[in-house]
């Protein structure tokens, strides 16, 4: 089974985190019941990896960032950023901060998250699911939370006429 970093966050936030699961279970307990669901122990490893960056980042008070401005400073993407993530990617990015869904410290830890996944590139589905797993660590982000959940889902099965 090839599996990702992604593939071992979206399994741990589906079955775990997002379900309100016992979130007091120790890394030994959740790592045996990765290693049981298939994932390599390596891989694991680089997903736990990047949950502690997560919750390093984590602020300990509710952010009062000032509201977006129209005339504010703009995020100019650079290299490895614009290899990884593609004009839809860092489109949706300025659509959430610009609508308030995310602050400027929000997008810089989704961008931080976002590049230290193992992926050369993320399409605009991964980066959803990465912005959801930051949203939801972050105190105070429960009504942003809520919509990009609601986002997460609104296509599926519609029809394109």
């Amino acid at each position: 089974m090839k599996e990702s970093i992604l593939d071992v966050l979206l399994y741990l936030f589906e079955h775990y985190i997002a379900n309100d699961a016992d979130l007091a279970r120790d890394r030994d307990s959740l790592q045996n019941s990765l290693l049981q669901a298939g994932f390599s122990p390596a891989e694991i490893h680089k997903a736990f990896d990047w949950l502690d960056g997560l919750a390093e980042r984590r602020p300990g008070v509710v952010s009062t960032a000032v509201a977006p401005r129209a005339d504010g400073p703009t995020r100019v993407f650079f290299g490895p950023e614009l290899d990884k993530l593609d004009v839809e990617c860092r489109g949706f990015l300025m659509f959430l901060e610009q609508h308030g869904i995310l602050d400027a410290n929000q997008r810089e830890l989704v961008l931080d998250r976002a590049m230290a996944l193992d992926q050369d590139e993320l399409d605009l589905d991964d980066l959803k699911w990465v912005v959801l797993m930051v949203l939801f660590n972050q105190p105070g982000s429960e009504a942003a939370y809520a919509w990009m959940e609601t986002q997460m889902f609104e296509d599926d099965g519609e029809l394109v006429h």
